[in-house]
């Protein structure tokens, strides 16, 4: 089988070893296929030990590519991996996570292709409607990925009103409280269970869901991954610049949205995520948009 999988420890390991210093061999060079003459294509990923790894790299033996997946341990090595050459493509990011990478390490990673999103909702114990909720505090996560997004979650419920309209990562000093139907209140995002097992509702991430015995079908709101609002949270498949054309490294990207795949995400992810397919052009507008919000 043409599939070779790196052990986390091993991977993190190799690419410390090499001290982040872009790969000698031909399939680094600019222009070059990544499958060129039976060469490996590197996909790094922080969740190859989910079953549509296993259904995806099936499907690439299938087409001829000789893939190696490289599992990674932290969120940030993956994108340095991939700007310096150590692996050719990776998945595990959405674009707000990438503009941040890019704008933090003055690099210029682009996107190739959408592959789902995971919607971002909010529960409440024993209620299956947003019936009776005014006036509650509502839980929401405080870290800087999903502050924000948790917010217009709740702006898309009709729950919440900012002061400016459309902000892509608000804040909760941008809410207008008078206006608002609830108040928020941050925690951190392992205690958004905790309160919604106290009875109060909560905007939790998917992660936290199983771990709390919440099915992730009793939300009764999420956010619509079809609103602009959502759209920096769509994951996508990320290489360099000189590397967006690849046809092999695009081909393996198309064989993501294969439905053995698709079955075996929905599997993974107790049927809450979302397909995205947008073409290229529309995730480069969202990143560049991205990158001017934050530039203002």
């Amino acid at each position: 089988m043409n599939f070779r999988r790196i052990f986390a420890g091993a991977a993190a390991s190799a690419i410390a070893a090499a001290g982040l210093v872009a790969c000698s061999s031909d399939s680094d060079s600019e222009g070059t296929d990544a499958g060129a003459a039976g060469e490996t294509v590197r996909i790094g990923t922080t969740d190859a030990n989910l079953k549509e790894w296993d259904v995806f790299a099936d499907l690439a033996e299938e087409e001829g590519i000789d893939i190696e997946i490289v599992p990674f341990s932290d969120y940030n090595t993956p994108n340095d991996a991939v700007a310096q050459g150590q692996i050719d493509v990776n998945k595990f990011q959405h674009l707000l996570f990438l503009n941040d990478y890019n704008t933090g390490a003055g690099e210029d990673l682009v996107p190739i292709s959408s592959t789902e999103i995971y919607p971002l909702a909010l529960f409440w114990k024993d209620h299956d409607n947003l019936d009776g909720i005014e006036g509650e505090e509502i839980a929401i996560p405080n870290d800087a990925t999903n502050q924000g997004r948790a917010i217009n979650v709740l702006v898309q419920a009709g729950l919440v009103t900012l002061r400016e309209e459309g902000l892509l990562n608000p804040a909760p000093a941008d809410i207008d409280t008078e206006a608002s139907e609830v108040s928020v209140i941050p925690v951190d995002a392992a205690q958004t269970t905790a309160v919604f097992h106290e009875g109060r509702p909560a905007v939790i991430n998917n992660s936290f869901l199983e771990r709390a015995s919440i099915d992730p079908l009793d939300a009764i709101f999420q956010d619509d991954p079809n609103n602009e609002q959502a759209e920096p949270y769509i994951n996508v498949w990320v290489t360099t610049p000189e590397r967006a054309d690849d046809e092999t490294i695009n081909r393996l990207a198309e064989l993501w949205r294969d439905p053995a795949v698709t079955e075996a995400i929905m599997e993974s992810s107790g049927n809450t995520a979302v397909k995205v397919d947008r073409p290229r052009e529309d995730l480069d507008a969202i990143l560049e948009r991205l990158r001017e919000s934050g530039d203002q």
